[in-house]
């Protein structure tokens, strides 16, 4: 009889096994890593959710965690509660499958953990073919979801909003408010900020995410043929008219029109646009009947529109109907902490669409992407990132890192100790790792080793300098936290 975990594939993914028997954990170890699988493990669903958020946020060292198995009933927080923390931290759902496992498990344990998105459910004894099958389905669910999101991230020409920093949160969370509401919104922000990006989620946050999205770019049509190209043309209206034209407001009729450099558009076609507004008609160049059309108009742009009405450049009657929802999208130097996060997933896009094995990045090239200003914002970097993955070698170094962005970065003037809350919050912080802030001010990467170097010493002092369990309560692997201290010249007796 053929066996029904049999799989040439076996099962290659990381998974974390959660539980606070040890012979549990030992047992699926050696289950799944005879199947190929990578295993982490945990005993307490604080640990495991330490170690999920980094895999999240792609700072787990190996990679990011493919799979959980976690016990229901755990000492402190329970699985369910894990789950729960989950979905909060996959805004809404788990960011990656979860096998929930009891001995103990009731119809009302079940149904909630149904309800919060668990894969799959494992009762205790367990039967080995049951979890390899469960597991092996599980791998697959995770993988083919990562690839279908790849897939709709190029399929709408560009990718998903991409950032943890409080910026980023609190725009998702006004697109997440404005989405579903038929309300129109005005995009505001620098060039490459991504404001089509914002666009595209508003309406797929919409009960029209079905029907047609249609983008505008207002300041790439000239301006003669402008009315032609919004709102269509009869045959004959003007000179090259040789039959009837529909326009893009009648494309999107039921969908979404996006109205990008807004800014870039003529007083005469905005008074027709304002038209549509008013009424929901439109009127073809040379026509005679005016159209019924349904559309949500989504506008952006990089002026001040203010300062234009203003100046008498654009219609004030315009903007007020436009900027019903007015959302500014931050630049990227107002959210530093999405700089690795970007990189990593734009290393990740050029090579996939350039046919390259994937690269890592070394420390010292990211601390100098992250300490760049990048006033193309994400445009310019992933322009960057695209570059240095097609020329670099096996790994991105800091050799492989633009010369001009290199040095924009090493040009940008220290912080100093007096230099407002920052400074005096630094100081603070060397003060209590027994160290003086220096008077020229200090790198990034000098900072964070300082604070890592006197962390990890005092941490190790608490626990008698046992390597394995500082690391343990670090939540790091014993390896790691020996190679670190190697790096960063940690020995007993002194920082």
């Amino acid at each position: 009889m053929t066996d029904p975990a049999d799989d040439s594939s076996g099962l290659a993914g990381r998974i974390l096994v959660l539980d606070d028997e040890r012979n549990i954990r030992r047992t699926l170890r050696m289950v799944l890593e005879g199947e190929g699988a990578t295993v982490l493990d945990a005993d307490t669903a604080e640990k495991a959710l330490a170690t999920l958020q980094r895999s999240v946020a792609d700072t787990l060292e190996g990679g990011p965690v493919e799979l959980l198995l976690a016990d229901v009933k755990l000492p402190g927080m329970s699985g369910l509660e894990l789950l729960e923390r989950l979905c909060e931290l996959g805004g809404g759902a788990p960011p990656l499958p979860v096998i929930l496992i009891s001995g103990h498990a009731t119809v009302s344990d079940a149904v909630r953990a149904t309800r919060l998105g668990a894969f799959d459910f494992f009762e205790k004894p367990l039967a080995r073919d049951r979890v390899v099958v469960g597991v092996r389905n599980a791998l697959r669910h995770f993988k083919n979801e990562r690839e279908l999101q790849r897939l709709r991230a190029r399929l709408r020409g560009g990718s998903p909003l991409i950032g943890e920093s409080k910026p980023m949160k609190a725009l998702l969370k006004q697109i997440a408010k404005v989405g579903p509401t038929r309300a129109r919104v005005l995009i505001q922000g620098e060039s490459g900020t991504g404001k089509e990006l914002v666009a595209r989620a508003i309406h797929e946050a919409s009960d029209r995410a079905s029907e047609s999205f249609v983008k505008v770019n207002c300041a790439a049509i000239p301006r003669e043929l402008i009315e032609s190209e919004l709102f269509g043309h009869e045959r004959g209206a003007f000179t090259g008219a040789t039959g009837q034209k529909r326009g893009l407001f009648e494309l999107a009729d039921g969908g979404t029109i996006f109205l990008d450099e807004i800014g870039d558009m003529d007083l005469g076609a905005q008074a027709k646009v304002l038209r549509v507004l008013q009424s929901g008609e439109l009127m073809r160049v040379g026509g005679e009947r005016p159209i019924k059309v349904d559309v949500r108009v989504l506008a952006a742009t990089h002026h001040n529109l203010k300062e234009q009405v203003a100046g008498g450049e654009f219609r004030e009657d315009l903007y007020f109907r436009l900027a019903v929802v007015p959302i500014t999208v931050p630049p990227l130097r107002d959210r530093p902490g999405d700089v690795a996060l970007l990189c990593r997933h734009y290393i990740d896009v050029a090579c996939q669409e350039n046919g390259i094995a994937g690269k890592p990045i070394s420390q010292e090239a990211m601390d100098a992407l992250a300490a760049y200003r990048w006033p193309g914002n994400v445009r310019e970097l992933r322009n960057v990132m695209e570059r240095m993955s097609i020329l670099s070698d096996a790994e991105l170094t800091i050799e492989d890192v633009p010369e001009d962005v290199v040095n924009a970065g090493r040009a940008r003037p220290a912080r100093r100790a007096g230099d407002g809350q920052l400074g005096a919050l630094l100081s603070e912080l060397f003060t209590a790792i027994g160290h003086e802030l220096p008077a020229g001010g200090i790198s990034l990467k000098s900072l964070r080793e300082a604070v890592e170097r006197a962390f990890i010493h005092q941490r190790l002092g608490e626990l008698g300098w046992n390597v394995s369990r500082t690391a343990e309560s670090l939540g790091v692997e014993r390896t790691h936290l020996h190679k670190k201290m190697k790096l960063l010249g940690i020995t007993r007796g002194g920082v």
